[in-house]
């Protein structure tokens, strides 16, 4: 697999020699009980570089973190700054020694100003301890002039009206306003558009430039070489590598990160059996139109297309969530009705949403409770829930999936993104669904993650459980079906065997209306 080409207006100089630079640490070893988080690891963060930190969930990058950020102590090891050893009690004495971590969540106070937020802890005062308001008006315009944030952020704004990019740009505000050596920055951007996502790289880049060390933690490979000079892999603790990024590939990360290559994930045996499940017929909502899609028993389709294609729509209308204004819907022989997810649910259908916070989880509940939401009725005696019964599916599903939790009771919100996605999945299981639709099922989490859902799918297919995947991922597309159907404008323009299916032919269909339309003269 090739590297993606740097295409920022602002190319990175070449990477300076690896040494010493603000911040580091040294044969670094933390346990929690019995679990050992890091393993003698030692890297350092040299200034005016860009250092990306990856690894699967659990490999150490948070709490690596956190013990350079002082929210926790080393069970042996020393954190350096300047190659000297120091030690952080609380955070507070990190931020005072230059560290700072951008989270993805930035603590913002919803009720004060932006300038009130960028200082707090330290706003001026006049006697009589009054905010004087003078002063941090002059403090705030000038240190917004000096780092080129004057023309995106009011200092009036109150804290609970800005944008996750703001909110980001406030923390990072908090960081600059003092004597910042190393700034990391934890998946940032994770809710940001495209145009925030390029004024916060034009940032890092300039924190580069501008001698700070910069550490940059996401699963996200693009982003990465757009960034990164060097990139550090953590797995199962310990340091596996330091890779320059101008000559390493995406290959190379995963064999790190996981021990393999990215083509074992999509291993599995095909067992597609000749009995139709789900039989959809010329169905128009308001975002599609005439579509035609037959899914057999064990197989798994592919549905892939462009943003705006279509395809997450359709989706919703299959699963009872839309209204269909024409057309049929047929699961396993069940005429489905429009517009009712009850009745989609009880004939065998189930959806994993492409956003699954917003769309699919109780975020505040336990796993236990995302788990049985769907099976209540099978778990009642006169009219109350047996708990032992409930406690018990969720702890066999929890297993299935090896969902990495301290416990059924744990909340879904303090799991990770791959776990999260596996308890959307553990509650269709425990449905036992004869259709399961994937919506971008491995956006969002880790390359170890995914291939445990690409285990998943391949055992549920293997099952003879229909699935339909969703994903804007080519290569996850091309690995893991058995035929993909192209969708474009509301419409399928397309269908290949897994034989014909290639990047190129996939991609002809997904814009086949603007090459049909090049290619006859006619405006696009």
């Amino acid at each position: 697999m090739s590297r993606p080409r740097d295409t920022s207006p602002n190319p990175r100089p070449p990477a300076a020699p690896h040494s010493i630079g603000s911040a580091g640490v040294r044969d670094l070893y933390k346990r929690f009980g019995a679990v050992r988080a890091l393993e003698g690891v030692t890297l350092d963060f040299p200034a005016g570089q860009v250092t990306a930190l990856m690894g699967e969930n659990g490999a150490g990058k948070s709490t690596l973190l956190k013990i350079l950020t002082g929210d926790h102590q080393p069970s042996s090891g020393n954190v350096l700054m300047a190659g000297q050893a120091v030690r952080f009690a609380a955070p507070t004495e990190a931020r005072r020694a230059g560290i700072w971590i951008i989270p993805q969540e930035p603590e913002i106070i919803p009720h004060v100003s932006v300038a009130e937020n960028v200082y707090a802890g330290s706003l001026p005062r006049r006697a009589g301890r009054r905010l004087d308001r003078a002063e941090l008006r002059r403090r705030i315009t000038e240190d917004l002039e000096r780092l080129g944030f004057d023309k995106v952020l009011d200092p009036d704004l109150l804290g609970s009206q800005l944008t996750p990019a703001q909110r980001q740009l406030v923390e990072i505000l908090r960081a600059l306003t003092g004597e910042a050596k190393l700034i990391a920055f934890d998946e940032p951007t994770s809710s940001l558009s495209e145009c925030e996502v390029d004024a916060l790289f034009a940032l890092i880049r300039r924190l580069r430039d501008d001698g700070i060390a910069v550490v940059y933690v996401s699963h996200r490979m693009q982003e990465i070489f757009q960034l990164a000079d060097r990139i550090a892999v953590l797995r199962d603790g310990a340091l596996v590598g330091v890779q320059d990024a101008a000559t390493t590939t995406e290959g190379d990360l995963v064999r790190l990160m996981v021990g393999r290559d990215l083509s074992a994930m999509f291993t599995r045996k095909r067992v597609v059996t000749g009995r139709l499940v789900l039989d959809v017929r010329a169905v128009t909502t308001d975002h599609v139109t005439g579509v035609d899609l037959q899914i057999h028993a064990g197989e798994v389709v592919g549905l892939a297309g462009l943003i705006g294609a279509g395809r997450s729509e359709l989706a919703l209308a299959l699963a009872g969530d839309r209204p269909i204004r024409s057309g049929s819907v047929t699961l396993d022989g069940r005429s489905l009705r429009s517009g009712s997810p009850g009745d989609a649910i009880r004939a065998g259908l189930g959806l994993a949403p492409e956003d699954r916070k917003a769309q699919a989880l109780f975020l505040h509940r336990s796993i236990r409770d995302n788990t049985s939401t769907v099976v209540l009725e099978r778990l009642r005696r006169f009219r109350f829930v047996r708990r032992s019964a409930e406690r018990a599916l969720a702890q066999e599903f929890t297993d299935r999936l090896r969902v990495r939790t301290p416990s059924i009771e744990h909340e879904v919100r303090k799991l990770s993104g791959g776990n999260q996605q596996k308890v959307v999945l553990a509650r269709w299981l425990a449905r036992r669904p004869k259709v399961l639709i994937l919506d971008e099922p491995t956006r969002g989490i880790d390359v170890g993650a995914k291939a445990e859902i690409y285990r998943i799918i391949a055992v549920l297919a293997a099952e003879g459980v229909a699935v339909l995947v969703i994903s804007s991922e080519l290569p996850e597309v091309l690995g893991l079906a058995d035929r993909v159907v192209v969708m474009q404008s509301g419409r399928i323009t397309g269908e290949l065997t897994r034989d014909q299916a290639t990047e190129e032919a996939v991609l002809n269909l997904a814009m086949a209306d603007d090459i049909a339309a090049l290619t006859s003269g006619a405006p696009s």
